[in-house]
C-alpha cells in the first residue's frame, strides 16, 4: 500500500482595520504589518504545511461596517479568527458576534472594556487604560502633582480612558478637579482650554484621545501660555504626532510600549531582538517608521 502525500491547506484568518478614514493612522499600518508577516510564515512553509490566507475588510472606524464584515467573514469566509477592529468602539460592537460565533477576535483596539468582563473569544493586543493611567499617576506623583484636569475625546478610547483616570486617581493621592469629554471632530478646544485655565489649582491636563485632538490640546495650551504639564494617553506613540503639535509637543509626557525606544534598550531586555527585527522588516518593506499600532496587529 502506498502512503498518499498529505495534502496542504490553507488556513483563513479575518481582519478588520480601518486602513482608510480618520482611523487609518491606526488601521494603516495594522493591515501592512499583518501582510508582512503572514507573507514571512507563508515563505518560511506555512504553519505544519498550511498557508494563512488574510482577509482584510476596510471598515474606515465605522461600527456599521465592522459589525458587517464581522458576520461575512464568520459566516461565510468561515474564518479561523479575526484581528482587528482598529478602535474600541467598532471591538465593543462585534464583540458579541465574536462570542455568539465562537470565533476568537484579537482586537487593536486599546479600551479595557474590550476584555473586562472577560469573554471567551475575545482578547486584544494593545496595553490596558488602567496600566497605562497608573504609570501616568506614578510620574505625577514624583512630580509632586496632586490636583489635575481630565479632558477626552467622545471615542470609545476616550470614554473608557477617562473612566479609569477618574477611578484610578484616588489610588495615587490626586484629585480630578475637571473631567471633561469633547467632540472628537474639534478643530479648536481653546474654549475648553480657556475653561479649565480658569481653575489656577489644575497643576496638570491629562488628555485621553486620538488624532487631530491629541495635537489640537498641545497647540491650545500653548497658544494661551498655560505651563502645566500636558500628559498624553499611550495612544500618542507615534513620531507623527509628535510633528503634528509642532514645538508644542516639548515637554509632553506619555506611557508607550518599548518599541519607539527600541535601539536604545539593553541588550538584555527580552523584547529588544523581535522589537529590532520588526521595526527593520517594516521599515526595509514599507519605507515609512514603524508605529506603536502596526506592532499590535503584529502581535496579534
Amino acid at each position: 500500500m502506498l502512503a498518499l502525500p498529505v495534502q496542504a491547506g490553507t488556513i483563513k484568518v479575518g481582519a478588520i482595520f480601518a486602513v482608510t478614514g480618520g482611523a487609518s493612522f491606526l488601521g494603516g499600518p495594522e493591515a501592512r504589518s499583518a501582510e508582512m508577516v503572514v507573507d514571512e510564515i507563508n515563505k518560511a512553509g506555512g504553519i505544519n504545511g498550511d498557508t494563512i490566507e488574510l482577509i482584510i475588510k476596510d471598515s474606515g472606524a465605522n461600527p456599521e461596517k465592522a459589525i458587517s464584515f464581522a458576520k461575512q467573514l464568520i459566516e461565510e469566509d468561515k474564518v479561523l479568527a479575526i484581528i482587528g477592529p482598529s478602535t474600541s468602539g467598532e471591538s465593543m460592537k462585534i464583540k458579541k458576534i465574536a462570542e455568539q460565533g465562537k470565533t476568537p477576535l484579537i482586537s487593536c483596539g486599546a479600551a479595557e472594556v474590550i476584555v473586562n468582563p472577560v469573554a471567551s473569544y475575545v482578547f486584544k493586543t494593545p496595553q490596558k487604560d488602567s496600566f497605562a493611567v497608573k504609570k501616568i499617576y506614578a510620574e505625577m506623583k514624583k512630580l509632586g502633582i496632586k490636583k489635575i484636569a481630565v479632558v477626552a475625546g467622545n471615542t470609545g478610547f476616550g470614554k473608557a480612558g477617562k473612566a479609569q483616570l477618574v477611578k484610578i486617581a484616588p489610588e495615587y493621592g490626586i484629585e480630578v478637579l475637571a473631567a471633561e469629554t469633547y467632540d472628537k471632530k474639534a478643530t479648536d478646544l481653546s474654549a475648553l482650554v480657556a475653561k479649565l485655565m480658569a481653575n489656577k489649582d489644575i497643576q496638570a491636563v491629562v488628555n485621553w484621545s486620538i488624532v487631530p485632538a491629541q495635537a489640537i490640546i498641545a497647540k491650545n495650551m500653548r497658544q494661551a501660555g498655560w505651563q502645566v504639564p500636558l500628559f498624553q494617553s499611550h495612544g500618542f506613540g507615534n513620531i507623527k504626532y509628535v510633528e503634528a503639535a509642532g514645538v508644542a509637543a516639548e515637554g509632553i509626557i506619555f506611557p508607550a510600549g518599548r518599541l519607539l525606544v527600541a535601539d536604545a534598550l539593553p541588550d538584555s531586555d527580552p523584547q529588544k531582538a523581535l522589537l529590532l527585527k520588526y521595526k527593520a522588516d517594516y521599515e526595509g518593506r514599507y519605507k515609512e517608521a514603524a508605529s506603536t499600532f502596526g506592532g499590535h496587529a503584529y502581535d496579534a
